[in-house]
């Protein structure tokens, strides 16, 4: 384990990732400085640092456990919140072209539903209680220091509202910023090229209200997933039961197709959606927040692996290396394990922390294979700006069949669920007997079509 007990680390960005890094480097540094430019609020409510909060959010199974692991018993702190815990196999309503709905199953994967400020709200009462970790908000990270011979980073310049500017010497910096300009500025200052960036545009676009669930709510499931039938149209819909007895309700469509953001076009879009489940919801729920608009340009991957000699002392952590679209749910999930990788390594560290930023890059791509093959399918879109995979079209067969391989075997549902959830890498997709099911399906599926 590294002897870096009085060393200092800055966390930029008190968002999922960054208070999921201050926990992971709480066990090693003696200190930890996490820095936010909003007045983070005394309670779950969305700040303007989070323009996505007030849209509905998923913390996948593979996310609560990271979390869990950075903050042993955050889970009955979001019970605590109000949080709603469903099957993910019985209780959710996933809707799927060609399935309508997917067969329920109960599969023992629980799935926690709490708003996105809520849970930010509880992870951040944790990082708070934490002895060696101080969280400065109303505090911009300005730019990071370089060291004299421009090798690393030695610190981070700030600037806060109360007219205090300063320089923390770090021996570590996390940026958690979301989007990483802390990090790409400071290549760019020190002679270094940006990373190549692989990005997935899809121009998404959210409109999203809170509504009551109301008395005569459907018994035969708590929450819902809408999945467009691609090419023909983006539209989608994500309902999620949340607390204070709320359904958090999103709209989306792609390629600039805005959802409205009134009651009566609210309630149009969604019945003209392929199946009427969410609309019929919706008939007799009470909006009890305004509509919350939020647009989103394509998910992007920063290969921050290939940049040549990157800093020593600097690591950029979720959104800031990956972003994902969040129709998938995936971001606080991959953000919560990228804070475990960090801690896992940091244990067998060297002292100077020598080759932390290389073995972390080293492990990010098999981590975050599974999301990004899942923010991959927005390329089935002819608009979809990106570059397709030569095997693309392989890849949604595939897939297809997978999809109608786990409507008869709950088995390979079960599979399937714990790779959308994060908890088994998607390389168990390529495992010799799965793959030869799911040829015999493709047989099967070509011979009727």
């Amino acid at each position: 384990m590294a002897n870096i007990a009085n060393q200092v680390a800055v966390v930029i960005g008190a968002g999922m990732g960054g208070l999921a890094a201050a926990g992971a480097l709480s066990d090693f540094f003696g200190r930890v400085i996490v820095l936010d430019r909003d007045k983070l609020p005394s309670e779950g409510v969305p700040r303007s640092g989070v323009p996505q909060g007030a849209h509905t959010h998923g913390l996948l199974v593979g996310g609560l456990r990271a979390l869990q692991m950075l903050f042993p018993g955050i889970d009955e702190d979001f019970r605590a919140a109000g949080a709603v815990t469903i099957d993910a196999g019985r209780d959710f309503r996933w809707e799927p072209p060609g399935f309508d709905p997917f067969p329920a199953r109960t599969l023992g994967i629980p799935f926690c539903c709490l708003s996105r400020p809520a849970i930010e709200f509880s992870v951040r009462n944790r990082v708070g209680r934490l002895a060696n970790v101080e969280l400065r908000d109303d505090c911009r990270a300005e730019e990071l220091v370089p060291t004299p011979d421009g090798r690393g980073v030695h610190g981070v310049r700030y600037s806060a509202s109360s007219g205090e500017n300063g320089t923390l010497t770090a021996d570590l910096v996390i940026d958690a910023s979301g989007r990483g300009v802390p990090t790409l500025d400071f290549l760019n200052a020190t002679g270094r090229h940006a990373p190549a960036e692989t990005v997935i545009g899809m121009n998404m676009n959210y409109v999203t209200a809170h509504l009551a669930v109301p008395r005569n709510a459907p018994d035969d499931w708590k929450a819902v997933i809408l999945l467009p039938k691609a090419p023909e149209t983006s539209r989608g819909s994500i309902l999620l039961p949340i607390e204070h007895g709320r359904w958090t309700v999103t709209m989306f469509g792609g390629h600039d197709d805005r959802p409205p953001n009134d009651d009566a076009g609210f309630l149009a879009f969604a019945r003209g959606l392929r199946v009427p489940t969410v609309a019929n919801a919706l008939e007799s729920a009470e909006r009890v927040t305004p509509f919350s608009r939020f647009r989103f340009p394509g998910s992007s991957w920063r290969h921050f692996e290939r940049v040549a000699d990157f800093p020593d002392g600097l690591l950029p952590l979720g959104d800031a290396e990956c972003r994902f679209n969040p129709v998938f749910g995936q971001g606080m999930s991959v953000a919560a394990q990228e804070a475990v990788l960090l801690r896992r390594l940091l244990a067998g560290a060297e002292d100077d922390l020598t080759g932390l930023a290389d073995a972390y890059f080293s492990e990010l791509p098999p981590m975050l294979e599974a999301p990004w093959a899942a923010a991959a399918l927005d390329l089935v879109y002819p608009q979809t700006e990106g570059e397709r995979p030569p095997d693309f079209e392989d890849q949604m067969r595939f897939f297809a069949a997978l999809i109608a391989l786990a409507a008869r075997d709950a088995d390979v549902q079960s599979l399937m669920y714990e790779v959308t959830h994060l908890i088994k890498p998607r390389s168990v997709y390529r495992e010799p007997a799965l793959q030869e099911r799911v040829r015999a399906v493709l047989a099967e599926m070509s011979e009727n079509s």
